[in-house]
């Protein structure tokens, strides 16, 4: 599982954030902790579980709190402040910094932003921005497609008919998210996300024919940028030594990332419409979802007394 960070100059981009001071290096300062800061303690001298490496943002609070203070204490507290050695600053509802943030700012080369956003609005957007992009990730060799609201996660050993399976999906209203290799990210401890890497988005490889354009060729509503993963159908060729479940009582998972998701094991041989598969397990994991079970209902009719040998 690699370790995750992301750039300090891409949440500036990705927020529109106006630069008040520049420290010249916001291009190589990284964000490795999914939280931000409101330092109204800190600015008031307490220090203790204080988490330097976490963003700061100053808000309505604590910048009536620094127009309290006189200059000299003011200049005192921020000096405190950045002599954490934080990654940035940021000033909500367009607040002005006080001459002595910018002081301190310079003198320890601290960089300093602003948004008009409110700042618990901020905050909460920022957050989860951090705790997406610094997610546990792992990328697989798989399709990712989404059917009838369900994300669908494809695995096989290649050759295996993954891709052709995902484009007869588009062909019938769904979406894809990713083909070839998808990029999983555990953003809670029950949720994945899955995305494309940005290189291969919205393409989609078919032997025989080469590289499709899924979003040139079907429009904008066939594809999607990322989606929860909520089944795992496992694609094989059919063993005829192997026994498959006819009936679908048994519950299988498929582990990724520490989360175990629901998932299929479907046997692929000649004749089989595999998109047509796909797309009635999606509804009937759907219809489980929802408390009906068409192999326990058949059980009950055929043994309504519970006698099952």
């Amino acid at each position: 599982m690699p370790f995750s960070s992301v750039f300090l100059s891409s949440i500036v981009k990705n927020f529109n954030l106006e630069t008040v001071y520049d420290s010249g290096d916001i291009d190589q300062r990284r964000i490795c902790v999914a939280d931000v800061t409101r330092p109204g303690l800190q600015l008031a001298g307490y220090y203790d579980h204080f988490g330097p490496d976490r963003i700061q943002v100053v808000g309505n609070m604590e910048h009536a709190f620094l127009e309290h203070l006189t200059a000299r204490e003011r200049k005192k507290s921020l000096m405190a402040l950045f002599d954490k050695e934080i990654p940035a600053l940021i000033l909500t509802r367009n607040h002005e910094a006080h001459k002595e943030l910018l002081e301190a700012a310079e003198e320890k080369c601290v960089p300093v932003f602003r948004t008009d956003e409110a700042t618990s609005e901020f905050s909460s957007a920022l957050v989860k921005y951090l705790k997406m992009e610094l997610a546990p990730r792992v990328s697989m060799h798989g399709v990712l497609v989404e059917v009838n609201g369900e994300g669908i996660l494809i695995l096989g050993e290649s050759g295996v008919g993954k891709s052709e399976t995902a484009l007869e999906i588009v062909k019938r209203g769904h979406r894809l998210i990713a083909d070839d290799q998808v990029e999983i990210r555990k953003i809670s401890d029950t949720t994945l996300v899955g995305s494309a890497p940005e290189v291969i988005r919205h393409l989609i490889e078919i032997r025989g024919i080469g590289i499709l354009d899924v979003k040139e060729l079907y429009g904008v509503s066939s594809v999607k940028p990322q989606e929860e993963i909520d089944f795992v159908i496992n694609l094989e060729m059919w063993d005829e030594k192997k026994t498959y479940d006819r009936l679908g009582l048994s519950d299988e998972t498929t582990e990724i990332l520490g989360i175990k998701i629901p998932s299929i094991t479907i046997p692929v041989g000649p004749g089989r419409n595999l998109a047509i598969i796909v797309e009635a397990a999606a509804i009937n994991y759907r219809v489980k979802k929802m408390g009906y079970n068409a192999a326990k209902d058949l059980v009950a009719r055929v043994f309504p007394e519970g006698n099952v040998q």
